[in-house]
C-alpha cells in the first residue's frame, strides 16, 4: 500500500485542479467539476480529504466507496463534483505509475475518436447555427452535429416564438445527408409538445432527441421515449445510482449520459456504463466543455464496450467559455477528420498549464500538516490521518 500524503487544489469560480501526490512521491492531476469550483473546492478540503489522507493510492474504487458510506449524510451534487477531484487524479496517478493511458488501464487503447460538432448556444438565429455548423463541419471534418431547441427548463416557452420549428428544418436541410444530426432540449418541453417536435426531428433525419422533458421526471422521458422512433437521451445531470438504476430499468431513455464529473469520476461513471451495456443502451457522456472533462470522456469511450457513435465536443471559445481558455498546454483538444485523438501519454495524457496555475487560488490538505475542521474532531474521528 502506498499512501495518499498530499492533496492540493488550484481553482477559480468556474475550474478548480487536484493534485494529488502519494508518499512515494508519485503525482496525478484530477478536476473537480467545473461552475462554482470555489465551492466544490471547499467541500473537498472539508468532505473528501479527510478520508483520503492516508489512504491507498492504488485502490481508487474502495477509496470512492468509502468516502460514499462515511459522507452519507450528504449524498448530492456537491459531494459527487468534489469526489471526481480525488477520483480523476488517482486514475492520472495509476497511468503514470504504470506508464500506460487511463483509456489502456480501462481495458481500450488511445487513438482517433469520432466527435461531434456541440453547439452550446440558444441566442442564435436558425441562419447563424446553419452557418457555423456547415462551416465547422467542412473546416474540421466533422460528420455529426448537435445544436438546441426549446428553452432550458423552459415549460414549453421558446427561446423566441417560433424557433425550434425554424431551427430543425433549417439546419438539418444545410448539415445535409452525410452529416448525422442531434438536438438537445435541457428539459424544456412538456410531454405532449416533446412528442410534437419528436415528430418533426422525425420528418428532417435527426436521430437523437436530448433531455426532451425535465431530467428529473423520469415517467415523462419514458412517455416520449416510448411514443417516438429517434433516440431519446438523457441523464447528464444525474450523479444518484438508484435514480439510474430505475432510469434504466424502466427504459426511459435510449442512450445513457453520464457526466464523469457530475457523477464523481471514472469509477461511478463505469458503474452507470455497466448498467447501461447491460440493458443493451449505448453510452455518449456528457461533455460540455474543453477542460478536463472533455479529456476523461475521451479516454473512457476508447475503452468501453457500449461506446455510442461520437463523443461531444463543444464548439464554442471565448465569448461563452473565456475560462477554457489557457487550461492546458499544447492543444490536446485538436481536431482533424472529425475526430480528436486519445493520448498515448501516460494517465490522462495532458498537462495543466504552470501559468494558469500561477493566477489560481491554492489550497493544500496534507498529512503533515492536518488540522480537522470543528466538525470533523467531533464527529469525524475515524477520519483523522
Amino acid at each position: 500500500m502506498t499512501r495518499i500524503t498530499r492533496l492540493e487544489t488550484f481553482h477559480n469560480e468556474f475550474v478548480g485542479f487536484v493534485r494529488v501526490t502519494a508518499e512515494d512521491g508519485a503525482t496525478g492531476w484530477g478536476q473537480v467539476s467545473t461552475y462554482n469550483a470555489d465551492i466544490t473546492v471547499q467541500v473537498f478540503h472539508r468532505q473528501v480529504a479527510p478520508w483520503a489522507l492516508g489512504a491507498d493510492s492504488g485502490d481508487i474504487a474502495g477509496l470512492v466507496r468509502l468516502i460514499e458510506r462515511r459522507e452519507h449524510k450528504f449524498p448530492g451534487s456537491y459531494r459527487c463534483r468534489a469526489l471526481a477531484g480525488l477520483d480523476t487524479a488517482l486514475w492520472d496517478l495509476a497511468g503514470k505509475r504504470q506508464g500506460k493511458p487511463v483509456a489502456a488501464l480501462l481495458g481500450g487503447r488511445p487513438g482517433p475518436l469520432r466527435a461531434y460538432a456541440s453547439s452550446m448556444k440558444r441566442d442564435i438565429s436558425p441562419e447563424q447555427e446553419a452557418e457555423r455548423l456547415t462551416r465547422l463541419c467542412a473546416e474540421q471534418g466533422f460528420t455529426a452535429a448537435k445544436w438546441r431547441v426549446g428553452a432550458e427548463c423552459g415549460e414549453d416557452v421558446d427561446e423566441w416564438p417560433g424557433r425550434t420549428e425554424a431551427i430543425i428544418p433549417h439546419v438539418a436541410k444545410a448539415l445535409g445527408d452525410g452529416i448525422d444530426k442531434l438536438v438537445d432540449a435541457n428539459s424544456g418541453f412538456s410531454v405532449t409538445r416533446a412528442i410534437a417536435v419528436g415528430r418533426m426531428l422525425e420528418d428532417n433525419g435527426i436521430g437523437h432527441f436530448e433531455e426532451p422533458v425535465p431530467y428529473w421526471e423520469l415517467e415523462a422521458t419514458q412517455a416520449v421515449s416510448a411514443a417516438l422512433s429517434v433516440d431519446v437521451a438523457g441523464g447528464e445531470q444525474d450523479w444518484d445510482m438508484a435514480t439510474w438504476k430505475r432510469m434504466i430499468a424502466m427504459r426511459a431513455v435510449d442512450i445513457v449520459q453520464p457526466d464523469v464529473m457530475y457523477m464523481g469520476g471514472m469509477c461511478r461513471t463505469l458503474d452507470v456504463a455497466k448498467l447501461g451495456q447491460a440493458a443493451g443502451l449505448a453510452c455518449t457522456p456528457h461533455a460540455a466543455n474543453l477542460s478536463l472533462v472533455t479529456m476523461c470522456t475521451m479516454h473512457l469511450l476508447a475503452a468501453i464496450p457500449n461506446a455510442g457513435k461520437y463523443l461531444e465536443f463543444s464548439i464554442e471559445g471565448d465569448d461563452y467559455y473565456p475560462w477554457q481558455r489557457g487550461l492546458f498546454l499544447g492543444d490536446p483538444y485538436a481536431v482533424a477528420d472529425g475526430c480528436v485523438r486519445v493520448p498515448e501519454a501516460p494517465g490522462w495524457g495532458v498537462e495543466v498549464n504552470p501559468a494558469w496555475l500561477e493566477k489560481a487560488v491554492y489550497r493544500e490538505s496534507s498529512l503533515e500538516n492536518w488540522a480537522p475542521s470543528a466538525y470533523a474532531a467531533l464527529y469525524l474521528k475515524s477520519a483523522l490521518p
